[in-house]
């Protein structure tokens, strides 16, 4: 142990010797390389190879490249000399890379107001096709290829034009709100278990909730008198009906279509379980049960059509205003009432 100490004690003051005629700078910079290495290696304790991180090798590339390569070699460093250099090299060729700008490949990038312009067309014009838009842009002295149309209309997520002209329920919904009318039965139990079933009418356009009556019988006769009547309350209020639909429900007779046809209005069918299609008048019967239906006990007749008649007045002059959107999706819409008061409806009326 003695000739141990004995070596070490002579190793470290040639060490010593060593560093005398060494700068300031140079032993800090020996110093900081050190460090930063054990830091390195305490990082990477439970490691089976020493990794430095691109961090790493730019902070010692800048550190000891100015430093003579005989005095890198004295350093006691993890990687050899050449390599410190080399990450300096690559660190001095990225940063010109990076100041220098790259020219892009390719054809330069369509003008925003060309894009804009396609997609207007494409908007505007549902039936044309990017070979008509293309056409078009040439008349108005815009000169750019067909395929760079279609590359705008399909970023833009725009379908081609036989899907885009395709009419959709909702589409037909949407242009013929003016004329539609729908119609549904809904059931109503009394205190004593008794069934009543309820004939309502929802204008699309206006959201207007017609009640024409409630029976514990819908016989055709029934039916046929509450059609009637529909018709007549339509016509005094001036509205132009020309279509209704309603379910396939077997309490609609024969005759109910007959009398809306020979008024000039045509019965829309929808489809065998598919209640969005009638999704409006669906939703204000759900309405009609969670505020009105579920929230009382109905005593007899007399008493579910003073409660409906009730209900129907706050609905059509009390409620506020929807936009005209046939859609029965939940929604929140800002209206606001008479006195200019913003208002939030949730349900979408």
């Amino acid at each position: 142990m003695l000739l141990r100490l004995a070596y070490l004690g002579v190793t470290n003051a040639l060490a010593m010797l060593r560093l005398l005629p060494l700068s300031d700078r140079a032993k800090d910079a020996e110093i900081l390389a050190l460090r930063h290495q054990i830091t390195v290696l305490e990082r990477q304790l439970h490691g089976e190879k020493i990794q430095f991180a691109p961090a790493d090798r730019a902070f010692l590339a800048a550190l000891l490249h100015r430093l003579p390569r005989n005095m890198l070699r004295r350093i006691r460093l993890l990687v050899r000399p050449d390599t410190v250099l080399r990450w300096h090299r690559d660190l001095i060729a990225r940063r010109h890379a990076g100041m220098s700008r790259p020219k892009r490949a390719g054809r330069p990038p369509t003008v925003r107001s060309v894009r804009v312009l396609v997609l207007r067309l494409a908007s505007e014009n549902s039936s044309r096709g990017y070979r008509r838009i293309h056409g078009e842009l040439l008349v108005l002295g815009v000169k750019v290829a067909p395929s760079t149309v279609w590359e705008i209309l399909k970023e833009a997520g725009i379908d081609p034009a036989p899907q885009r002209t395709s009419d959709s329920w909702a589409t037909f919904l949407r242009s013929q709100a003016e004329a539609i009318i729908a119609a549904d039965f809904f059931e109503a139990v009394t205190l004593t278990g008794a069934r009543l079933y309820v004939l309502a009418v929802i204008e699309h356009a206006t959201r207007r909730v017609r009640i024409l009556g409630a029976t514990a019988t819908p016989t055709a006769a029934w039916v046929t008198q509450a059609t009637r009547n529909l018709i007549m309350d339509v016509e005094d209020a001036g509205c132009r009906v020309k279509y209704l639909i309603r379910d396939r429900d077997g309490k609609y007779p024969a005759l109910f279509d007959a009398i809306l046809a020979d008024a000039g209005i045509e019965t829309v069918l929808s489809g065998v379980r598919m209640p969005r299609m009638n999704s409006i008048t669906e939703r204000w019967i759900q309405s009609c049960r969670h505020e009105l239906l579920d929230r009382m006990l109905i005593w007899n007749h007399a008493h579910l059509m003073q409660a409906l008649r009730e209900y129907e007045q706050f609905h059509n002059e009390h409620r506020p205003p929807r936009p005209r959107r046939c859609s029965g999706l939940r929604r929140s819409v800002q209206v606001k009432d008479r006195t200019g008061l913003e208002l939030w409806d949730e349900r979408g009326f």
